[in-house]
């Protein structure tokens, strides 16, 4: 415990250090990525290469588009893969890693944008970038000051502030967030409303004049608890409850939908978040809610059950 926690705090430190002296060439590498048309490659080999791994698949997924070269690969043909529009992003703690010294050459040669990130800031890689990202001099956590642990762990930080600067300076919204992470507990979250809702012939909808008897029936038959009840025009004007079912027991069958329903009910608009509307559906304490459109019109409902289905949670 004693060894894991001397870890962390040394790599705390690190990051505070690297918080007080980020690299004033990182405003113009955002600069640069942002107006270049092509996508931006990242490469290196060992911890560098694997960091670069997730600062390429950070910068892809937060609306950057961006590709991972093997730089042993990159020298056996996968060099085509980078074009005159791309930049480029070294990673090498030493900035002497003889496996990139192919994909430097080639961007030197073909005056494609180059960013370097190392601990040496006066290395081969660091001279030959084009924006320099100097990690500061910080022993490693390692006890033998030779594993990878603090150089890399402020690598990956300084990967991951490049990726957030660009997705802001690009405007990057929870939807587009959606479109990129279809899949999994993100997907889910960021799912919206209209794509959840049970829509058309589904919907428990009743006018006022509709007798109790016959709401009853609708609500059993759509079986999502509620009704909704709409006016002559589409425009809903409440809603029936098992509790406002409970509320009137005693002349129950002798009123209308619109005598018995609650008026001014909590709705939801199609496109907001699933997430937001569990949200509202845990606050007020309910398991369904029409979902209406801009004129106040029942386009569907969504029920507890179907945010549950959908991983919403």
């Amino acid at each position: 415990m004693a060894s894991a926690r001397q870890v962390l705090l040394a790599e705390a430190q690190a990051l505070d250090i690297l918080t007080r002296h980020i690299p004033p060439d990182l405003e113009y590498a955002v600069e640069t990525i942002l107006t270049a048309r092509g996508r931006v490659i990242v490469s290196g080999i060992g911890k560098s290469g694997h960091i670069g791994r997730k600062i390429s698949a950070t910068l892809a997924s937060t609306g950057t588009p961006s590709h991972f070269v093997h730089a042993a690969e990159a020298s056996h043909g996968d060099m085509g893969t980078i074009t005159p529009d791309d930049v480029c992003l070294l990673l090498s703690n030493s900035g002497e890693t003889a496996e990139l010294r192919d994909i430097l050459a080639y961007t030197r040669r073909f005056s494609i944008p180059l960013i370097a990130i190392s601990s040496r800031p006066h290395s081969t890689i660091m001279r030959s970038a084009d924006y320099r990202l100097a990690l500061p001099a910080i022993p490693e956590a390692c006890p033998n000051g030779m594993a990878p642990t603090t150089s890399t762990t402020m690598m990956i930080a300084l990967g991951d502030a490049l990726a957030i600067a660009l997705m802001e300076a690009r405007g990057f919204a929870p939807e587009d967030f959606r479109d990129f992470h279809p899949g999994g507990q993100l997907g889910a979250q960021m799912a919206r409303v209209d794509e959840l809702m049970h829509r058309r012939n589904e919907l428990p909808l009743v006018r006022p004049e509709t007798p109790m008897s016959e709401v009853l029936l609708t609500m059993s038959s759509k079986g999502f608890g509620i009704a909704i009840v709409v006016d002559g025009n589409g425009r809903l004007t409440g809603v029936i409850t098992d509790g406002d079912l409970r509320r009137n027991m005693t002349s129950l069958m002798e009123r209308t939908a619109g005598q018995v329903a609650t008026t001014g009910p909590t709705v939801i608009q199609p496109d907001l978040l699933a997430v937001k509307a569990l949200a509202l559906m845990n606050q007020r304490k309910i398991s369904a809610l029409p979902v209406v459109d801009i004129a106040g019109c029942p386009v569907g409902i969504l029920h507890i059950h179907d945010l549950l289905r959908a991983g919403v949670a």
